[in-house]
């Protein structure tokens, strides 16, 4: 019997994490997915994946505050049964986030908190409660940053939870090895369009001048390498990280 393939995408209604539900929707897997706070944004994604025949579901959800993943996964639950008459999907994508530019000097302790709940704890934790909702034989693909190789002036506190979850990513895949879990990083370079990227004509002109390929990055560069993760031409990928930049800093 063949089972209909859903994902679960942290983020999933702009930027990269909408172009990664266009690509995995087109592929025909369903779709249930996050956001933080802007419903008409959420419902215009919905719309576009359904368009492709695809099932849609947007859920709000603040990924920072780990107290809430309970209550989320209850109702998350309930959605899968009713919606997708199941209870357990096949792919998690951890991509919500945003950034912070500021040199090390002026980083206050708030901005690092924030940083840390959002790309490392909130990551960790909701990555740990999806687990019981995740088929055998799934994948997780984290999206951290070229920023975890590379340095940059005023990136350190975002950089430092990419790096994190590069480590945190080769644990889950060799801990959820017996459950036939792959676990993989995608690591974009700076993406502009629909992102926490900060977009001037100047950053632009400057990241296209250090990339091999002699453009910035947009989200429907990153959408098609997580979609192929998550399909069994990857299947025997595990615990890697992929760049994605066009050729940053070559």
């Amino acid at each position: 019997m063949i089972t209909q393939k859903i994902a679960l995408i942290t983020g999933g209604s702009r930027g990269i994490g909408k172009d990664i539900a266009m690509n995995l929707s087109q592929k025909g897997v369903d779709i249930l997915f996050t956001y933080r706070s802007n419903k008409s944004e959420a419902e215009a994604t919905v719309a576009a994946i359904q368009s492709f025949g695809r099932k849609a579901v947007a859920l709000p959800l603040d990924t920072s505050q780990p107290n809430t993943f309970p209550a989320f996964f209850e109702q998350a639950q309930v959605i899968l049964q009713d919606k997708f008459a199941t209870d357990r999907f096949d792919f998690l994508i951890n991509n919500a986030g945003t950034s912070v530019t500021a040199p090390v000097t002026e980083t206050t302790e708030a901005q690092f908190d924030e940083m840390m709940n959002i790309h490392l704890k909130g990551v960790y934790f909701f990555t740990q409660k999806a687990l019981d909702y995740l088929r055998d034989g799934g994948r997780i693909v984290n999206i951290s940053s070229a920023v975890s190789r590379q340095t940059f002036s005023g990136a350190s506190a975002y950089a430092i939870m990419k790096g994190a979850i590069d480590v945190y990513t080769r644990y889950l895949a060799l801990e959820l090895g017996p459950r036939g879990i792959r676990a993989n990083v995608v690591a974009p370079g700076a993406i502009f369009g629909g992102s926490a990227m900060q977009d001037s004509p100047e950053i632009r002109t400057f990241v296209a001048g250090i990339t091999a390929l002699g453009r910035v990055g947009l989200p429907d560069d990153i959408g098609g390498v997580v979609a192929f993760l998550c399909s069994e031409d990857a299947k025997w990928v595990n615990g890697q990280r992929i760049e994605v930049t066009g050729g940053v800093g070559l």
